[in-house]
């Protein structure tokens, strides 16, 4: 036998010696001398009463059908963006990951491919056109779109459409496989605080992925992605690359569409965020039908309000929300709605607050006529508005957009704030003054102290709303400065 035969073969030996010493010590009669030694692998009884363990069994197999009816629904979408920025002068650095010294205009400009992932749910089949909804920040500025089953299929995606307001897109694939399932959606309105939930996707690359947990909040507001939605909030560990993923109540039906997360890390720690799948159902057809969504449009300009500022207005203690301006030609114009109007409700539901009715006449149809109950010094009044569709361009037009800035009362703070000393000067504070707008075009500026309309003094906030709600034709102001009174010239309408 040659050495390095004999080498291997004693080594193989040694191996096995050793091994079966180590068998032999792991069986050994403990030094106590007792033979009854238990084994792991030879335990049979439960830590955990039968009645308790047929519970979490249960539950056990209900989370693993959820699992199983709706992850082949959910989907990775892969993207690329093409981004064009100035040429970088450090050619072999990754230039994206860095912020760009300003070169000039005349710096010549490059593009760039960036890549993206996220997830999304297959929610509709027409024919062999598949749609998977999914976040527009993940796919609404795509060049490329790869959706990826969970079966490991990719199919080349198209952006149907999509929309920044409430940060959704729908996304299409062909394939006549009709096996591959659609998602049911539910109705977020039945959501509860407590409710058991799932969130699945891909985050951070790892698809189809599930997490559980409870639905911490309904009717959360804030991050600055979307700007209408009235977020779903839930402890279901929610990371990067679950953007667009589903939301899933117990009875496997889609609530929610995961959108963001409150994070100092980056990572998940349990404050996720998903879009109410109510808010969006209307979203796919339009998608599907016309490319994008048709929003309704009222044509006033809604703002929160303090206590204070309500004490003044006349509606203490009242929830709704604040008309401060009003476009000239719009809708609620022609259906007699004024600044200064408080709206408190709309077709028969209570007005809670500013966002909920900015989503509710967004999904109002163009032709369509609505009911609004509003206070108007102190009054109730019923106004009828036919809605017409949201467009862009008439919409932030503040030259239409009347009276162009918004009336502050004049309170110890905010006389504080101004270094308004004297007690006897009344009226209201002017703050907001829109460019372009009526307000500009009286030479109105931030800070200015409106003490009378039309030759009227107004001394509080209500007298202010209400002699602008006199003016039919034209309008001035008188406006203190300085220890004296000028008189602005006079706006026509």
């Amino acid at each position: 036998m040659k050495t390095w035969t004999k080498r291997i073969v004693g080594i193989s030996c040694a191996a096995v010696l050793t091994f079966a010493v180590v068998s032999l010590s792991c069986r050994k009669t403990p030094v106590n001398g007792s033979a009854d030694t238990a084994f792991a692998e030879t335990r049979t009884d439960s830590p955990v009463p039968s009645d308790s363990l047929k519970v979490m069994q249960a539950m056990q197999d209900a989370f693993r059908s959820i699992s199983d009816t709706l992850l082949p629904s959910v989907v990775e979408v892969d993207v690329t963006e093409t981004k064009t920025v100035q040429a970088n002068p450090l050619d072999d650095l990754p230039f994206f990951f860095f912020g760009m010294p300003n070169q000039g205009n005349d710096t010549p400009k490059q593009q760039y491919e960036q890549k993206g992932l996220g997830s999304g749910v297959i929610v509709r089949r027409t024919g062999n056109t598949i749609y998977v909804l999914t976040n527009n920040h993940v796919a609404g500025d795509a060049t490329k779109i790869s959706v990826k089953l969970n079966d490991g299929r990719e199919f080349t995606g198209k952006l149907v459409g999509a929309d920044s307001r409430i940060d959704v897109a729908l996304v299409s694939f062909e394939s006549d496989d009709k096996s591959i399932p659609v998602a049911k959606l539910g109705d977020s309105d039945q959501v509860h605080t407590g409710d058991i939930c799932f969130a699945m996707g891909a985050p951070l690359g790892y698809s189809q992925s599930v997490t559980q947990g409870i639905i911490s909040a309904t009717g959360r507001s804030g991050n600055d992605i979307g700007s209408i939605s009235d977020f779903i909030q839930t402890d279901a560990a929610i990371n990067q690359g679950n953007s667009g993923g589903p939301l899933i109540n117990i009875y496997g039906e889609v609530i929610g569409i995961d959108t963001w997360i409150a994070s100092q890390s980056g990572g998940s720690q349990g404050l996720g965020f998903a879009i109410p799948i109510n808010n969006i159902k209307n979203a796919i057809n339009d998608f599907i039908s016309k490319g994008k969504i048709s929003y309704g449009w009222l044509g006033v300009s809604l703002v929160d309000v303090t206590s204070e500022y309500k004490d003044e207005l006349g509606v203490k203690d009242i929830t709704g929300a604040f008309a401060s301006q009003i476009f000239m030609g719009s809708p609620a114009e022609k259906g007699g709605m004024q600044p200064g109007d408080f709206i408190t409700g709309l077709n028969g539901k209570d007005v809670k607050n500013v966002n909920q009715l900015v989503r509710d006449v967004g999904n109002l149809e163009a032709g369509t006529t609505a009911t609004f109950n509003v206070l108007r010094s102190g009054k109730k009044i019923e106004l009828t508005v036919k809605i017409e569709e949201r467009s862009e361009k008439i919409s932030t037009d503040n030259g239409k957009l009347w009276p162009g800035f918004i009336a502050v009362p004049l309170t110890d703070d905010t006389r504080k704030e101004l270094k308004l000393d004297d007690e006897k000067v009344k009226g209201v504070a002017v703050t907001g003054v829109q460019e372009k707008s009526p307000a500009a075009a009286l030479r109105l500026q931030n800070n200015d102290i409106i003490t009378a309309v039309n030759g009227k003094n107004v001394k509080s906030l209500q007298e202010f709303y209400e002699e602008l709600g006199k003016a039919k034709k034209s309008v001035n102001f008188d406006v203190y400065s300085n220890g004296g009174t000028i008189t602005t010239g006079t706006y026509k309408f």
